[in-house]
């Protein structure tokens, strides 16, 4: 099975998990939508647009900004 690639998006995330001390489940909690789902924005095969104000809380990020300008 091929390893999918993070998006841009999915990178600024993964990062910001790592700093954290946070997994994808753990933040998938707290935002109140599955990990496979947190996986799937990550990768670009979901927007998330209903999910991304509650990533951007729970993380301390500004993702619309990279978004706008990517």
């Amino acid at each position: 099975m091929k390893k999918r690639k993070l998006s841009p998006v999915g990178v600024i995330i993964k990062k910001r998990l790592i700093e954290m001390g946070m997994t994808q489940y753990q933040l998938a909690a707290e935002v109140g939508t599955s990990s496979n789902y947190i996986y799937l924005i990550m990768i670009g095969e979901r927007s998330g647009k209903t999910f991304l104000r509650k990533i951007e809380a729970a993380l301390g990020i500004d993702l619309q900004t990279f978004i706008k300008s990517a």
